[in-house]
């Protein structure tokens, strides 16, 4: 691997400072003792700890991308929790889970990307009856489908809006400015291939940062 494939950001730096926002979201649930739950797409699995924290329960952390899991192993063998958190790489929508396995589903910032009507199913089939769906989502993204939610098997149970410009004020405009720094030190890294994709995001993201403003949306199976 050369250093144009190398990660140089520690990116989960700038992602913690969003479980304040998990753990909002996460109290919005009634209690349940022990619950089990799915947390798909979990990537390096930031707000996976934070669950496995908040919940007491058990943990399946899915996602595509071995590397993510593998860091994310990292952090669980430090942390002392793997008889809470396990990881599985595996697709969503090809998942073999039991019908009823889990009392919640948690995907922050993921349906939007594998389609948010093959993952309300793949969830109603695996999810528990009463059980919830919580999602972090572009609040123009997935408005026309909670317009009709019932038709998917869920009721719209509670909602936490993030605060106008989060993930510009919150991460992307500290990241950039992280990126700039590096960049003074060594141009080179232009070509890298991390920092590639978050100034490819940035640029999307800073002329219009309302756009990509978010909520928690606690969806329960009815």
């Amino acid at each position: 691997m050369n250093e144009t494939d190398n990660d140089v950001i520690d990116v989960d730096i700038f992602r913690e400072g969003f479980l304040k926002y998990t753990t909002e979201a996460f109290q919005l649930i009634p209690i349940i003792k022990k619950p089990r739950i799915l947390d798909v797409g979990c990537g390096t699995g930031t707000p996976t700890i934070e669950l496995a924290h908040l919940s007491g329960g058990k943990i399946i952390a899915m996602d595509i991308n071995k590397k993510d899991l593998q860091i994310l192993n990292q952090k669980i063998k430090k942390k002392k929790l793997s008889n809470q958190i396990k990881t599985l790489n595996a697709s969503f929508l090809k998942n073999k889970f039991d019908k009823n396995s889990f009392d919640i589903i948690w995907a922050e910032g993921v349906f939007h990307i594998i389609g948010f009507e093959k993952s309300f199913k793949a969830s109603q089939r695996i999810l528990k009856k009463m059980g919830y769906l919580v999602l972090n989502e572009s609040l123009k993204k997935i408005s026309p489908y909670l317009r009709d939610i019932a038709k998917f098997g869920y009721k719209e149970y509670k909602k936490l809006k993030l605060p106008e410009r989060v993930w510009w004020n919150e991460f992307y405009k500290p990241l950039e400015k992280e990126i700039n720094g590096l960049l003074v030190e060594d141009p080179k890294l232009i070509k890298n291939r991390q920092i590639r994709r978050y100034r490819r995001e940035i640029s999307m993201v800073k002329p219009n940062p309302k756009e990509f403003d978010t909520a928690f949306y606690v969806l329960q199976k009815i």
